[in-house]
């Protein structure tokens, strides 16, 4: 997600309506001809602009992927858009009192969702598991792969889940390598909305596993269907809801991290300022990041002051 995401709100009249902002997070592997892809753009950004929306679409020859915000009529029109150029689409649709994203962006990349390699490449939908199929499969003797990175599994995850403890998607591959997990195994992959385990799967086919398994529409579908069940904790999104919760409601109790832009839950008193803040653990074990913005933490550090206790 681009790091603009996570600077303050500009003036968002949506947040001034009656009715609750929506929500909609998507993706499609379909082969796009590189020379449409510039089109297809212009006309995604050109609908975007002139129904106010905000959020983020990437286009990619392999496909889209996104998650976007605006009045519900919008959505729902831009819902029918996207279908009547791409086919059917899986939508995992939430709510919020505002905007959640600054800003409207479509952009092009190499890859919709980023492993770098080549010889990954997912067209139609396979091994997926309904939530209801899901839920049952669990009960059964598998392994369980959260293929999300180590901030996004800090602040939830499946029950006896294996977490891989991924820094990046693109260590997925040689993760797998090292969990040693038996080739014969039943194995159930999810992440957020389904679309990292679209290339995980076919990884581990490359690897040779055969009774692999994703959760179609990853936790968010999960949740929509079984909150408060076998999924403990939030589920981390990538806009300033920061996480939801097992409601799909924003996070009352994760903010974005000032330092790192991590999740936080850790309250802190600014050893600078006082000023009441707050931050991720991570931060939190270092003294001159006990601080409420990276601006304290620079002068603490330039004016060589004792770290005062935290409170």
């Amino acid at each position: 997600m681009d790091e603009g995401f996570f600077t303050p709100f500009p003036s968002c009249k949506l947040s001034l309506m009656q009715t609750p902002v929506h929500i909609t997070a998507f993706y499609k592997f379909t082969p796009i001809d590189r020379k449409d892809i510039g089109s297809i753009q212009k006309k995604l950004q050109k609908f975007g602009r002139k129904k106010g929306m905000r959020g983020l679409v990437l286009i990619a020859e392999e496909g889209l992927n996104g998650t976007v915000c605006g009045e519900p009529k919008v959505i729902e029109k831009w819902k029918k858009m996207l279908e009547g150029c791409f086919g059917d689409i899986v939508f995992k649709d939430s709510t919020a009192k505002e905007c959640v994203f600054p800003r409207w962006f479509v952009k092009v990349r190499d890859e919709v969702v980023t492993l770098r390699e080549n010889r990954v490449n997912p067209s139609g939908r396979r091994n997926h598991l309904t939530p209801e199929e899901w839920h049952k499969m669990m009960e059964e003797d598998v392994v369980v792969i959260d293929t999300r990175n180590d901030y996004e599994t800090d602040v939830g995850l499946f029950m006896n889940a294996l977490d891989l403890k991924l820094k990046t998607f693109q260590e997925f591959p040689d993760a797998v390598k090292k969990s040693k997990i038996p080739k014969d195994k039943k194995v159930l992959m999810y992440c957020t909305g389904g679309i990292r385990c679209e290339k995980a799967l076919l990884e581990m086919e490359k690897q040779g596993y055969k009774n692999v398994y994703q959760l179609e529409g990853g936790i968010l579908a999960y949740l929509e269907k079984f909150p408060n069940k076998k999924f403990k904790g939030e589920c981390f999104v990538f806009d300033h809801r920061v996480s939801v919760d097992q409601e799909l409601k924003p996070s009352e109790r994760y903010s974005l991290c000032p330092h790192c832009g991590d999740p936080g839950d850790c309250n802190i008193s600014c050893n600078r300022c006082k000023e009441r803040n707050v931050i991720c653990y991570r931060c939190k074990e270092q003294d001159h990041l006990q601080t409420c913005s990276k601006d304290c933490s620079y002068h603490l550090q330039r004016s060589g002051s004792p770290v005062l206790s935290p409170r």
